[in-house]
């Protein structure tokens, strides 16, 4: 079958799976304000139209935590998975499952219905979320790898943008029709995302892995060659992965246990939380539930929902400069850059409802009971400005970074199981924000922000004293960085003091590999990586 090689196309196939997440993200939190679906799942006393008060606060965030909980099984199962069949049908396999869950979804009949479908869709998104990464990371050029895996947060914050407007279009439907349709409707990336990747190439890391080295060379040939298999760069990576993979095969098949050995403990617990310091931004606050934070903001109806919209967009647009820059700018600067912002607006937040609001009546602001405090004036104007910013802070700096960094960090050998095992950390940590949000924004009100802020303090910290850079760098190199006794080692040294080799790489790829190792200094150097 014919192969596409252009790496910026396979990379726009490949994060339609990522933008599967967003679907569902915006399908929920422009769905759960609307009467249509508070009505039909409705747990509360009022059953008149425009009174119903919807599921309990635990059961909506076990509604909104079913799809995380998914995503997490879906990413542990992933790891063996993906080493079994490959990276590519790993993909294909999720999309598959996807579809599957949006028939349950569409067709809910009651709120385990509901559940259990995403719950499918869910272990989709974590096949897809956990190995999208790591194939487009093993087919990358070292210069452009952060950029195209990076372009997976793009997907979502699109996928995010495109299912709200769909939703806010649906819910002028009457009856079910109005949360039925967008959940019937997220099949169709899901379908696409299946037939595009019968034309992508497998990764070439994983046929080397599997002996199959004739087609690793024709799929580096095709993806870095432009056909021709003598070109510097693809005779380079193909040497690299074979003395990877002779390197490996000295090794016992490799299980999950193998990360949490002294050699590989350190790089293990910074993926993992990379990840989870992602979902501990808050920034599932605003997405799954902005339409409760603008509720208290005091916006109802489509003002909330035109509203909300607008952050999706800010989310599209932000993201753009991390996937033209994030290469350059390096990994540990942009996920500093990226929390010292965040903290800023969330603390903000937290003072302005501490000092200016108060508590809404009982049940709710318009009769939604998450939305428990209520702020007025040009103190609610100033909290949906800083929920901006803190979207505008997110998108170039967390979003596409914690996904660009895991697949760095690791030898060819775990790096299934090792960016799965991470990927787990985030869905774990979304399935048990996506159910403690709602019940927080009842029982603790404002200081929901508080407790953000602080876990963005702490990411700050934990970033600058323990996170090196893989920026610019061969994925065989970084392996280098943490195992070559000629090298830096990063556990016990300082993380601060590591740099992007961007300039390095990009005479690499374009085949001056003397004046790379001449700019580099010492030719053992270069021989060992």
């Amino acid at each position: 079958m014919y192969q596409l090689g252009n790496v910026y196309v396979i990379a726009a196939i490949a994060i339609i799976g990522g933008g599967l997440f967003g679907f569902d993200i915006s399908s929920m939190s422009a769905i759960n304000v609307t009467q249509a679906y508070l009505c039909y799942f409705n747990q509360g006393p009022n059953y008149t139209y425009g009174e119903c008060s919807g599921p309990k606060s635990d059961v909506q965030g076990g509604i909104t935590a079913a799809m995380p909980g998914g995503s997490w099984l879906g990413a542990i199962v992933s790891g063996v998975l993906t080493d079994w069949v490959g990276r590519k049908k790993s993909i294909m396999i999720g999309a598959v499952i996807w579809c599957i869950g949006c028939v349950f979804v569409a067709a809910s009949q009651n709120i385990g219905m509901l559940i259990f479908g995403r719950i499918v869709n869910g272990f989709c998104v974590g096949i897809c979320s956990a190995q999208v990464p790591v194939y487009i990371s093993e087919l990358a050029p070292p210069t452009k790898r952060g950029r195209l895996v990076g372009a997976q947060q793009w997907a979502i914050t699109w996928g995010i943008m495109i299912m709200f407007y769909i939703s806010y279009g649906s819910s002028f439907v009457d009856g079910t029709a109005a949360f039925r349709i967008p959940w019937a409707l997220q099949a169709i990336p899901a379908i696409l995302l299946y037939i595009g990747m019968m034309f992508l190439p497998e990764s070439p890391r994983w046929l080397a892995r599997k002996d199959r080295w004739e087609e690793a060379m024709s799929v580096l040939t095709l993806v870095h060659g432009k056909g021709d298999p003598n070109h510097p760069f693809v005779q380079k990576e193909f040497e690299d992965i074979k003395a990877m993979c002779e390197f490996e095969r000295r090794n016992a098949d490799v299980t999950y246990l193998e990360l949490l050995k002294p050699n590989m403990i350190n790089r293990t617990h910074i993926g993992v939380f990379t990840q989870i310091w992602s979902q501990l931004t808050g920034m599932n606050v605003m997405m799954y539930y902005i339409g409760y934070v603008f509720t208290m903001a005091g916006l109802t109806g489509n003002t909330l929902l035109v509203s909300s919209s607008i952050q999706y967009v800010i989310n599209v647009v932000m993201t753009i400069p991390a996937l033209l820059y994030v290469d350059r700018w390096g990994r540990r600067p942009t996920l500093l850059v990226g929390a010292l912002l965040m903290m800023t607006w969330l603390y903000t937040n937290a003072g302005l409802l501490a000092t200016y609001g108060k508590p809404a009546p009982p049940g709710g602001v318009d009769h939604i009971k998450e939305a428990s405090w209520e702020i007025t004036g040009s103190a609610s104007k100033a909290v949906i400005a800083c929920t901006y910013l803190f979207v505008a802070s997110f998108a170039p700096t967390w979003g596409p970074v914690s996904w660009i960094y895991p697949p760095e960090l690791y030898p060819l050998r775990v790096r299934g199981k090792a960016v799965a095992l991470a990927t787990s950390a985030n869905w774990a940590f979304n399935f048990a924000l996506a159910y403690f949000v709602p019940p927080a924004f009842v029982n603790i009100k404002w200081k929901t922000y508080i407790l953000f802020g602080v876990f963005c303090t702490a990411m700050f910290v934990h970033v600058f004293f323990m996170f090196p850079e893989t920026a610019g760098k061969p994925l065989e190199e970084v392996e280098a960085m943490f195992t070559d006794p000629h090298g830096p080692k990063y556990i016990g040294t300082l993380a601060w003091k590591t740099r992007v080799h961007y300039g390095d790489a990009a005479k690499m790829e374009h085949g001056d590999i003397e004046k790379s190792i001449s700019d580099r200094g010492s030719p053992e150097r270069v021989e060992k990586v």
